[in-house]
This record gives structure tokens, sequence and C-alpha cells, in this order.
């Protein structure tokens, strides 16, 4: 096993080759204080868990959703509830990232595929894969309980790392669930991509852990996991090929927002 996954992924014609991602992931390795032997552990018992379920999907199910096409890729910001109450998103791909899922779920909205490492809500997570959904699930050295409890119970899995990629289990590049979730979508040939509830401030929605009751004030952790996916989405406009654009909402008052998308 494993044996041509660098082969396979260069075929695949990946923006950021494992080489390119490298520096970036030693980088947040140092200052996350994480462990590369467990992330690599976590990606071969992902494999495996693929390989002995048979519930895993090969990369061109997403790009048939995504190439060419507008994508709207949803975050758990804060700003997230009112993008969705105010705007529609029919016209595109929907690519929920992790706890964003229960968002759009509430409201009514299945999305296309949901890039999660397992700690949203399983139970939405779990529907969305019921409704249609693609599951890309991630694996690293902090979630390796999850894995085993939680891919087996899903149906269509594409399954990620952000070690060398395996057979089965690919790295497309990004870190967070929310910078990966812009990553594929580049990868997949997305022609624009809408970034939605990606407000990167103080402020964490309450969407994005299942343990969260609101919106809650940053923690430094998540502060550093921001400044990341920030550096990271910049290097993706520059390098990338699809329009990356992001939606702004305020509220004006108790009753109206406004949202705009801004370039």
């Amino acid at each position: 096993m494993g044996g041509d996954g660098k082969n396979r992924q260069e075929i695949e014609g990946n923006l950021m080759r494992f080489e390119e991602w490298k520096p970036f992931y030693n980088e947040i390795v140092q200052i996350m204080g994480y462990d590369i032997e467990k992330d690599k552990e976590s990606a071969r018992i992902l494999q495996d868990l693929l390989f002995k379920n048979k519930n895993y999907i090969k990369p061109h199910y997403l790009r048939e959703i995504i190439e060419g096409r507008t994508v709207y890729i949803f975050g758990a910001g804060p700003s997230l509830e009112l993008a969705l109450r105010y705007l529609s998103f029919h016209d595109g791909v929907m690519i929920s990232a992790d706890g964003a899922t229960s968002a759009l779920l509430e409201f009514g909205l299945v999305p296309d595929i949901v890039v999660t490492d397992l700690d949203g809500c399983f139970e939405d997570i779990k529907r969305a894969d019921v409704l249609g959904a693609y599951i890309v699930v991630h694996a690293h050295g902090d979630n390796i309980e999850n894995l085993k409890e939680y891919v087996p119970q899903l149906e269509k899995v594409l399954g990620t790392c952000q070690t060398e990629p395996l057979d089965i289990v690919y790295n497309f590049g990004g870190f967070t669930d929310g910078d990966r979730a812009v990553f594929l979508a580049e990868e997949f040939g997305a022609e624009e991509i809408i970034l939605v509830g990606f407000d990167f401030g103080d402020v964490v929605g309450k969407w994005s852990k299942p343990h969260l009751k609101g919106h809650t004030r940053i923690w430094e952790s998540k502060r550093k996991k921001f400044e990341f996916a920030q550096k990271l989405l910049e290097w993706l406009k520059k390098n990338g090929r699809a329009k990356i654009k992001r939606v702004v909402c305020h509220p004006i008052d108790n009753v109206m927002s406004e949202c705009y998308i801004e370039g």
C-alpha cells in the first residue's frame, strides 16, 4: 500500500505538489507543535479503514461536480448565518467545511461536498452523507480515534492527509478544513470560488465546534490556525487559476443586513 501514491497525484496534476506543500507543513508543525510521525500514522490508518470498508471514492467524482463551475465554500464564521438567511447559492456547487455543514442543514441546504477532520457534529456530517454529499475526510495525528469510530459509518469518502500522499489518501494542500476546501476546489478545476463565513476575526462562529453554545471569543490555537489559513489562501490567490472572492455580511439593524461579494 502507498507505493505509487506520489506518482498518482502527479498524474492528477496537483497545483500544489507535496514538495511545495512541505515548507508550509514544516512551519505549521513547528508553530503548532504537531507530531509528524502521528500525522503519518493517521494517514495510514485512514487508508486501511477505507480499503477495509470499501467506502472510498476516487478524485474524478469530485472533478465531475466542480470543474468549470462556481463553487461556494462555507466556513463556520459568525457571518455565515446572515449569508444563509439573505443569499441564494443554488447556482453553484456547495462545499461545507466541517461545522458549517450543520448550519447549511439547519437552513435546508445539503452540501455537495463536506470537507472535515471529523471534529464537527458527526450526526450532521453523516446526515449529509446519507443525503448525497461526498465526504472528504482528513487524517492528522489528533483525530485517529475519530477516524476509527466514524469513517466506517460513512458511504462516500475521499481521504486526505497533510503528510506525503498514499495510494487512496491524497494531499491537495491546505491546513484547516476551510482552506483545504478551497485548495480542493482549485485542484478540481473550479472557475470561481466564493468564500462564505470566512471571517478570520476575533470571534469564532457557534458552528465551529459542537460544544459551543454561541459565538465565542477566539482562543490562541484557533488564532494561529486562522493566520495559517489566510497565508495559504493568499498563496492560492497568486498561484491558482480560479478567481477567489468572499461574501461579506454586516447587520444593519435588528431586521436588515447587508451582504455583498468582495473581489
